[in-house]
Order: C-alpha cells, then sequence, then structure tokens
C-alpha cells in the first residue's frame, strides 16, 4: 500500500519527505521492522519508541510515524508527523486490514466484572443461533469455530484488526470483544467502527495505570462517546455509573436493571448452586416470562440481561434468545462449581477486584442460607484469596476485608506475585484486617497449601471460594511462568 494512501486515515501535523513510497508492513516493535516497513514511534510505560528510530532506518523502514519533531532527520525516509502515534497506529491498523469493521456487526463490552462472560456467552448464544461469529476476550479468541490464543484481554491494534479481518474472511457476521480501559487510554480501538457498545459495572481497579477512579471511569466512557447514531448502548442502571457512560453518547440508549423499571428487567425466582429460575421482562419484544439459566447469583442476571438485550438489539427473536440461554453453560472460571462426593462444594471464579469478591460471596451465602434448613449444623463458607503483584496495593486490603466479614474460614494466599515478593502482598492484604480478625485468618503463602487446606477444613454442606484466577493454569512468580490449575488442586481433594 502506498503510503500515501494509509495516512488519509489519520490526522497529520507535518510530512516531511516523499510520501509515494510503498509501504510492506506496519511495526511498532522496533525488533520486527524489515526493508519496506512503516514504524510507529510510541511513547510506552516501559520504553519509548523514539529511542528506536535510528536502529529502524538502518533495517530498511521506509517511513516513519511520530510524535517528536525533534527526532526528525534528513535521512531520506518520510517522517509523519502527528499528535498521537498510538491513535495513528490504530486507525492506520485498521485502513491497512481493509476496515474490517464496517463488514462486522461489532458489539464492544466494558466494565470492571462480566466483561469476559457477557462476550462469551454472546458468542456461543449468536453461535447456537446460525451465525458465523468472533470473539476477542480474556480467555480465548475466536475465528468463528477456529481457537486463537488471547494475551490480553484487547490485543494490540494490528494483532486486533488481523483478527477482524480474518474474521470477515471467515465469513463472520457478527463479533463480541471485550474492551478494556487499557485497551481504550493506549487507543488500541482507534478507527473501529461498533454497532453496539454494552456497560456491565464499574468498581475500583486498575489504578495503578489510571491512578485515580475518575480517570478509570473517564477512560471507560470514550467507547461509548465514540459511537455513532445508528449504533445502540445498553448500560447498567444498577450501577450508579451507568448513566454516565452514556451521556451525551450520540447511540440508542437502553438499560437494564435487577432492581428497577428499565428496558431489560430481571428477577430471581429460585437459585441453587446448578442455577436459578427468573423472571424476565423487557420493552422489546414485550417479554413477561419466565426461564431457568444454569447460571448463578445476581450479578449473572445483570449478565444475561445485558446479553439478552444486545441480542434484541442485534435483531434476533426474544423468545429464541431466551430458549437458547436457558442450556447456556458458565465460562471457564467465572463461578465453576465442583462438588465433592464427601459433600461440600467449591466455587472457582476469577474474583480478582473486591467488588467481585463481594458478589460472589454474596451470591454463596444466599445459597447456603436457602439450604441451611437441610443441614444438621450450620455450613462454613471458606474463602481462599490473594492479589496479584505489579498491580493496583490499593484494593489489596479492602479485598481482605470484604472476604474477612463474607466467610466463615478466610485463607490468604499468593495469587500472580509477578515481580513483588509473595509476604509483601499478603502483608498489605493483612493491614486491612484487625488483630482479631487476623487471629482467625490462615495466611498461607504457597497456593498449593492453601487451596489444600481449604479442602480438609471442609465439612458436609460447606462451601469453598477459591478467587483471583479463575481461568488461568498458571503462576507468574519474578517473572517464570509455572503451570498452577485452582481446578486440579481443587479435584485432588475430591
Amino acid at each position: 500500500m502506498k503510503l500515501s494512501e494509509l495516512i488519509k486515515c489519520i490526522d497529520v501535523l507535518q510530512v516531511l519527505g516523499n510520501p509515494n513510497v510503498e509501504v510492506t508492513d506496519i511495526q511498532f516493535d522496533s525488533r520486527r521492522v524489515g526493508a519496506g516497513s512503516l514504524f510507529v514511534a510510541q511513547v510506552g510505560t516501559a520504553a519509548d519508541g523514539h529511542a528506536y528510530i535510528e536502529q529502524c532506518v538502518a533495517k530498511g523502514a521506509v517511513a516513519i510515524v511520530l510524535e517528536k519533531a525533534e527526532c526528525i532527520k534528513d535521512d531520506g525516509v518520510c517522517y509523519i508527523l502527528v499528535k498521537n502515534s498510538d491513535e495513528a497506529l490504530g486507525r492506520m491498523a485498521h485502513c491497512w486490514y481493509g476496515e474490517p469493521s464496517k463488514q462486522l456487526k461489532l458489539v464492544g463490552v466494558t466494565g470492571t466484572n462480566g466483561k469476559t462472560t457477557t462476550a462469551t456467552l454472546l458468542y456461543k448464544l449468536f453461535k447456537a443461533l446460525g451465525n458465523k461469529v468472533g470473539l476477542l476476550s480474556t480467555v480465548v479468541n475466536y475465528v468463528d469455530d477456529e481457537a486463537v490464543a488471547a494475551t490480553h484481554t484487547t490485543p494490540n491494534a494490528l494483532e486486533l484488526n488481523a483478527l477482524l479481518s480474518r474474521m470477515v474472511a471467515k465469513g463472520c457476521t457478527h463479533a463480541f470483544m471485550e474492551v478494556s480501559s487499557h485497551a481504550i487510554a493506549q487507543e488500541r480501538i482507534a478507527g473501529l467502527e461498533y454497532t453496539g457498545a454494552l456497560f456491565t459495572n464499574l468498581t475500583r481497579d486498575h489504578l495503578d495505570y489510571h491512578k485515580t477512579f475518575d480517570n478509570y471511569r473517564d477512560t471507560k466512557k470514550i467507547l461509548f462517546d465514540r459511537l455513532g447514531k445508528e449504533a445502540f448502548a445498553i448500560t447498567n442502571l444498577d450501577d450508579r455509573n451507568g448513566l454516565v457512560m452514556t451521556q451525551n453518547s450520540r447511540a440508542k440508549v437502553l438499560t437494564y436493571s435487577t432492581r428497577s423499571m428499565a428496558d431489560f428487567r430481571g428477577k430471581i425466582l429460585e437459585e441453587g448452586f446448578d442455577g436459578m429460575l427468573l423472571r424476565v421482562q423487557s420493552t422489546l419484544g414485550a417479554v413477561n416470562t419466565e426461564v431457568f439459566v444454569p447460571l448463578v447469583g445476581r450479578f449473572n442476571v445483570s449478565n444475561l440481561l445485558l446479553i439478552y438485550g444486545a441480542a434484541v438489539c442485534l435483531g434476533e427473536d426474544a423468545m429464541e434468545v431466551l430458549r437458547v440461554l436457558s442450556g447456556v453453560q458458565p465460562v471457564n472460571g467465572r463461578f465453576e462449581t465442583i462438588h465433592s462426593p464427601k459433600g461440600w462444594t467449591a466455587v472457582v471464579d476469577y474474583a480478582h477486584t473486591p467488588d467481585a469478591v463481594e458478589n460472589v460471596l454474596r451470591t454463596i451465602n444466599e445459597i447456603v442460607a436457602a439450604n441451611a434448613a437441610k443441614q444438621s449444623e450450620p455450613a462454613q463458607v471458606i474463602t481462599v484469596v490473594g492479589c496479584g503483584g505489579n498491580r493496583d496495593k490499593g484494593k489489596r486490603p479492602i479485598m481482605a476485608k470484604s472476604a474477612y466479614q463474607m466467610s466463615t474460614q478466610l485463607i490468604l494466599t499468593s495469587d500472580n506475585p509477578r515481580d513483588e515478593e509473595p509476604h509483601a502482598i499478603l502483608q498489605d492484604m493483612a493491614a486491612g484486617l484487625t488483630a482479631e480478625e487476623l487471629r482467625h485468618t490462615l495466611i498461607i503463602e504457597d497456593r498449593y497449601s492453601a487451596i489444600k487446606t481449604a479442602c480438609t477444613l471442609a465439612r458436609r454442606g460447606d462451601v469453598i471460594l477459591v478467587a483471583g484466577k479463575g481461568h488461568e493454569d498458571y503462576q507468574i512468580i519474578k517473572g517464570v511462568k509455572y503451570h498452577f490449575d485452582d481446578h486440579e488442586v481443587v479435584k485432588e481433594c475430591l
């Protein structure tokens, strides 16, 4: 592609050199630059791409997109000066791959919790309804039936558009993607055109990156701010930031709620560890009916309402959508239950924020309370939880406090310590507990031993929550990734 054609999709401040050169590929990693490459110099958190421009020119780059005018040199290479290299990369990636988002019904899901469940179940739903569908998620990406390993919640701009392009080539009509706050802030989604955007909820997370909750919220809001007037936006009335998200959005705004009047409403009628009976009502399709779903928890009612609403907005029959949803299975690592022959139940969940831990424990306690009459003695709720290293330290004591207050027995343990010392993370968590609470808390650094201990303590009727890792089958310790699967450890104890 001619550089002159490629840069038509970006806001250019200045062009120095000949833009009528042929570009063979776009790169933001200097190590991948070769003859004919267009190199985009980004200012990252760990490195500045501008420092590698000379190296890229020496390797054969024919053009450089950059933010810093002082790095422009008279070396025969075409320099494109822009205000924001991240945004330029996103828009050029979209153009390079033939603007795939315009050929799909692309729906983005953002929020703190519930993104993976919502996007994944939408993928499963639309597959079951007979569509060819793509998925971009934390757990795995799908190009229709083809699984593609996921390394980030939202891939970088080049990988993202390459995947969307593959979906188009495969004949996909719809694509559902998780949209992380990092992806929005770093303009990985720049240039994409969304048919719809969905908001789950907003609680404290990623403040190590965004610094303040307001910054975090406002970053999420950008997804809705950029929607076109033909798009739809569905937001959560039960979240205090729900209407903030869609404020000033040009899209058609719809709402969902488990507590108040909304376009899509749901109420739990019966609940157990194997599923729940819901009443679902909606203004679209004039639905007022009961449906059993093999999912658990008020948070999953919200997820299901969002999924149902999106499907209806995308033109699917309301009752057929509910019929298919009645057979959906939980997403890997999202309130997955494992029943022991000894009579106790383990729940493996990805909950890694204070709010997510509270939601899961609230659900567990509600089910335990409903089954209390069947128990000869009160059931224990045993929680095993840790916090990841190199992430928001402020949530650690909050997480420990929430877990303690809603558990019979709390076991603090290691999660993914990454580059931090596990015991230091545990100290941060323990700081959220009083001296008396600590006397009733077990601190077991080794996660394997912590889960084993929980299983040993469990009696018939008890429930163990193993929180934080969910679908992840590894631990990262001092930069080394080790195999570790919470499910496997629990099953050893059955």
